[in-house]
């Protein structure tokens, strides 16, 4: 989807590894959320507590969830991180992408 009507925005930016993971917080009507947001060059690790759909729009990664190998996306695509898991990331170019919490 590349628009999204009435819904509630965050303005405060959620800025990680000094600026170079920036998102913002979209709440839709029925409460659920996503961020949307710019991924510089760098080697990251995140962790989350949800379920999440971390859809690429533009940009090169390399993704390794836990267990797994690693994987890529170039231009666009969508990967699924489990619950109470961390997983790793290369960005090899600036990266536009919207991440999805899920029940």
């Amino acid at each position: 989807m590349n628009l999204y009507e009435n819904v509630t925005l965050l303005p405060k930016a959620n800025i990680y590894f000094g600026g170079k993971v920036t998102s913002r917080t979209i709440i839709f009507p029925d409460q659920t959320k996503k961020t949307v947001g710019i991924m510089l060059p760098g080697e990251y690790t995140f962790s989350t507590t949800s379920k999440e759909e971390m859809r690429i729009i533009s940009g090169k990664l390399s993704f390794k969830l836990h267990g797994d190998d690693w994987k890529e996306v170039d231009g666009s695509g969508v990967f699924y991180v489990p619950s109470n898991e961390s997983f790793q990331l290369i960005v090899h170019d600036v990266v536009d992408y919207c991440c999805s919490y899920l029940a």
